[in-house]
């Protein structure tokens, strides 16, 4: 058991309180107002919670706050048309729908949760001096609140954060349903709207303090008409100006909203975010240093709304790592670590992709964004590209690739079966999950992750795995003699995201050692196979590797199982336990 202070009781701090306490770790968490006043407060973001998160977030067992009552089904998407360009309107399907419940109900409902099952919350707003204190008392100490003194504790990442100012005037509204817009088809898509060089507007249906609501969120280019916040002061004046902006900019939407009143008093938010990444490491004036999360060392702008996801999943990763540190301290080297492997893993494309949103869209982007009209496929890619923004790379940054990626795309609507309804088909089927690695005859490190291993022979010993025949790396495993597959162990789930998605240098920060004609072999996995290439066969979209197994090893562990598109561990059956 572990002593283990948090700051900051929202969306990351409440859920990292959660997992530890269920750990059984000692957990001391603050909070600058108690459940109440956050619940009777103001609204504090535009959360909208997609599936990937929502596999991983703390329960919330608030009525009505599901996918089946509450889901976001898809994306509608409206850029309109200026001189030189036409109106671009697509509607897409997400895989699976997404959950929005105000942060005031979920972050006070989680707090109560903490303290009803036995944990120490305490109502104190920190200073850097407290914090001091608090390092001298506690294991670790995780500041998941950027707000005042301790945000400046983390320094920023230069390299990581291309803005120097905020990008957009933001503006969110939440207001009761209006009469007659229920029975809409897009009535439980989020709508997105942009207008070039003005500023988009969004909204979807979502849970609040007084049940369902719909969210509205504004992004005001700055200097431009929708930059025009600052003189608002009153829930009245916010409420008159929301739907100001919506008559002379937004007008397809105005007659859904004209006569639509504010959820609560508090339902408004204004303000500027300036995109930053930091730091995961604070020194405090004695030396000690402190851990930071969530908005504390990752702000993105709300334009694509990643920011509860982000929150979320860091949580997560979080909670594992300090399970699995075990009884070793949490120095500045594990803290660096292990933000760097959600960095790599998650956060660098949600903030790149962010970033590139909020900057005048590229050709090859715009051309993408107009052939959705025409083909599903590209539409829903796009859509689930706000679940996972992982699946927007390489092919969003550039031209080449997304040309190839729209031919594929294309391609897939001529197919005998619904492409993606297959693929969902397919992973009913549980695999573990392997990254196979090689090395070039130049001495390139290559690997990829993969499920699509099997034994082949016992005798000789023989396995196959089935790279895609787009995959960037694949010519590196065209031009080697050797592969080495890496059966990764449930704790590694970072390095199965790490791999799946091109990046300069899949290896950074993963340890491995040299097998086989100098094959990388991924410390920790719970079986290699290092493998001679005796045959190669091309099938449909797929290449057949077969391997001969020269050398393998094992170790104890519990193998990392993926179905159903999502990450599980191993338990056995009841039936036989």
């Amino acid at each position: 058991m572990r002593t283990i202070a948090i700051v900051g009781a929202g969306e990351s701090g409440a859920q990292l309180a959660l997992a530890l306490q269920r750990s059984g770790h000692n957990v001391t968490l603050f909070s600058d107002r108690p459940a109440q006043q956050i619940r009777t407060g103001s609204i504090t973001s535009s959360q909208c919670v997609f599936s990937s998160s929502l596999r991983v977030q703390q329960p919330l067992e608030i009525p009505l706050a599901t996918t089946h009552e509450m889901g976001i089904t898809g994306l509608h998407l409206n850029i309109a048309a200026g001189p030189d360009r036409e109106e671009i309107d697509w509607q897409g399907t997400l895989d699976r729908p997404a959950l929005s419940v105000d942060q005031r109900v979920k972050c006070a409902h989680w707090i109560e949760t903490f303290i009803g099952r036995g944990g120490d919350f305490r109502i104190e707003k920190l200073s850097v001096r407290r914090l001091e204190e608090l390092t001298a008392l506690y294991e670790l100490v995780v500041v998941g609140t950027g707000k005042g003194q301790l945000g400046q504790i983390f320094a920023t990442d230069r390299a990581k954060s291309p803005f120097d100012r905020a990008q957009r005037a933001v503006a969110v509204t939440y207001v009761k349903p209006a009469q007659g817009t229920e029975d809409r088809e897009d009535a439980t898509k989020i709508r997105m709207n942009m207008v070039p060089g003005v500023g988009e507007f969004f909204t979807f249906p979502g849970m609040s303090i007084h049940g369902p609501c719909q969210m509205m969120v504004f992004e005001g280019v700055p200097g431009g008409p929708m930059d025009c916040w600052d003189t608002v002061s009153s829930p009245e004046e916010h409420l008159a100006m929301t739907l100001d902006i919506l008559r002379r900019h937004f007008p397809h939407e105005y007659p859904r909203f004209e006569t639509s009143t504010l959820n609560d008093p508090g339902a408004g938010l204004r303000g500027r975010i300036n995109p930053v990444v930091r730091s995961a490491v604070g020194t405090l004036p004695s030396g000690r240093t402190i851990m930071g999360l969530g908005d504390a060392i990752m702000l993105n702008d709300s334009l694509t709304g990643q920011g509860s996801n982000n929150a979320t999943l860091a949580a997560d990763h979080y909670a594992r790592a300090i399970e699995a540190r075990g009884e070793k301290d949490f120095d500045s080297a594990w803290m660096e670590h292990t933000f760097d492997e959600f960095w790599r893993g998650w956060g660098q494309f949600s903030t790149v992709w962010t970033n590139s949103m909020l900057r005048e869209r590229k050709p090859w982007q715009l051309e993408v964004l107009a052939k959705a009209q025409d083909h599903e496929s590209l539409a829903t890619a796009l859509t689930n590209g706000f679940d996972d923004p992982r699946t927007l790379f390489p092919w969003w940054f550039e031209p080449e690739e997304a040309q190839a990626f729209v031919e594929r795309a294309v391609a897939e609507e001529s197919a005998t079966f619904d492409m993606r309804d297959f693929r969902s088909t397919l992973g009913q089927f549980a695999t573990g999950v392997t990254v196979v690695t090689t090395r070039t005859p130049q001495g390139t490190k290559a690997g990829m992750t993969a499920n699509s291993f099997t034994s082949v022979s016992m005798d000789p010993p023989l396995v196959l795995w089935c790279p895609s025949k787009f995959a960037p790396s694949l010519d590196d495993f065209e031009s080697s003699t050797h592969f080495a597959i890496n059966v990764l162990e449930s704790s590694q789930h970072v390095l199965s995201r790490q791999f799946a998605t091109p990046a300069d240098d899949k290896f950074a920060g993963v340890d491995c050692s040299e097998g086989i004609a100098g094959v990388p072999l991924l410390e920790g996995a719970v079986a290699t196979f290092q493998c001679r290439t005796v045959a190669r066969h091309e099938a449909g979209d797929h290449v057949i590797y077969v391997g001969e197994v020269e050398k393998y090893s094992k170790t104890s562990g519990d193998p990392l199982v993926f179905h159903a598109g999502a990450y599980h561990r191993t338990a056995l059956h009841p039936d036989f336990s």
